[in-house]
C-alpha cells in the first residue's frame, strides 16, 4: 500500500514521523486490526490496546513524541477518563479522538483538555493520517520546547542563592544601584554577581536575560525574599533620572 498524505509520500518524505508509534486503543478487535495494519502500510509502529488500563500497564514511561489514537467510548476506563489519568500523569503524547457517537460537550470536554483532534467513524483513510501527522508534529513542538525550558532550569539550579536574587531583580528592569540597597550590599557586588550569573547562564546581553526569565515564567511571580541591612548602614538610593 502507498500512503498519501498532505501530498507528499509517507516511505520517503516523512522519514522524520515514521520513528513514532501510534498507540491505538479500541476495545473493537476488527478496527484495532485493521488500523494498526493500515498505520503499518503507511512506516508507523503501531502498539494495540483494548483498553484504557491496558495502555496504562504497557505504556512506557519513556514514550517519546509518539501519539494515542483513543477510541472515545469503550468498557471500563473511558477514552475521556483515559486522557485526565494521562494528564494527571503527566504524559505528553498528543492524543486523537475516534468516536462513532460524536457530541459538542464530548468534543468540547476532550479538546479543552489538550487533545489533538476528534474524529468520527468510519474516517477517510486521509484524514485520519492528516491528523497523526499533525498530532505527532505538534506533540514533537512541545516536547523539544520542554525540553528548552528544562535546560534553562537547569542552568538556573546552578546559580547561587544570590545571584537568583540578583537574576530576578535585574529582570525587572533593576538597576545596580536598586539592587544593591535592596540587598543590603555593595553595587560592586551587584555586578560581579550579575557578571558571573550571565557567564553562568551562557548569555551576554540583557535582553537574552529578560526573555529567560520570560519564558520560565518568572516575571509573573514576586521576586524571592531580600535581606535587609541594618537601619544605621543603610544608604540613600540615588535619585533615579
Amino acid at each position: 500500500m502507498v500512503c498519501f498524505v498532505s501530498g507528499f509520500r509517507s516511505s520517503n518524505s516523512r522519514g522524520d514521523l515514521l520513528s513514532a508509534t501510534v498507540h491505538i486503543v479500541d476495545d473493537n478487535p476488527s478496527f484495532r486490526t485493521a488500523t494498526g495494519r493500515l498505520l503499518q502500510a503507511c512506516g508507523y509502529a503501531v502498539a494495540l490496546y483494548e483498553s484504557g488500563e491496558e495502555l496504562l500497564a504497557q505504556l512506557p514511561k519513556d514514550a517519546g513524541s509518539n501519539c494515542i489514537l483513543l477510541d472515545v467510548r469503550i468498557p471500563g476506563l473511558s477514552g475521556p477518563d483515559l486522557q485526565v489519568r494521562l494528564n494527571d500523569m503527566g504524559s505528553h503524547l498528543p492524543i486523537v479522538f475516534l468516536t462513532g457517537h460524536g457530541d459538542i460537550s464530548t468534543t468540547v470536554q476532550v479538546i479543552k483538555a489538550g487533545a489533538e483532534d476528534l474524529l468520527t467513524k468510519p474516517v477517510a483513510k486521509e484524514k485520519l493520517l492528516a491528523a497523526i501527522e499533525l498530532a505527532i508534529v505538534r506533540g514533537r513542538t512541545r516536547q523539544q520546547a520542554g525540553e528548552k525550558l528544562d535546560g534553562l532550569r537547569r542552568l538556573l539550579s546552578g546559580l547561587t542563592p544570590r545571584e537568583r536574587q540578583v537574576f530576578e531583580r535585574v529582570s525587572r528592569g533593576g538597576l545596580n544601584k536598586q539592587i544593591a540597597y535592596e540587598l543590603g550590599t555593595t553595587e560592586r557586588t551587584v555586578k560581579a554577581h550579575r557578571r558571573n550569573l550571565m557567564e553562568k547562564l551562557g548569555i551576554d546581553s540583557l535582553t537574552q536575560l529578560v526573555l529567560i526569565a520570560e519564558r520560565l515564567g518568572m516575571l509573573a511571580r514576586p521576586a524571592s525574599s531580600h535581606e535587609q541591612p541594618p537601619t544605621a548602614t543603610r544608604a540613600t538610593p540615588a535619585a533615579q533620572p
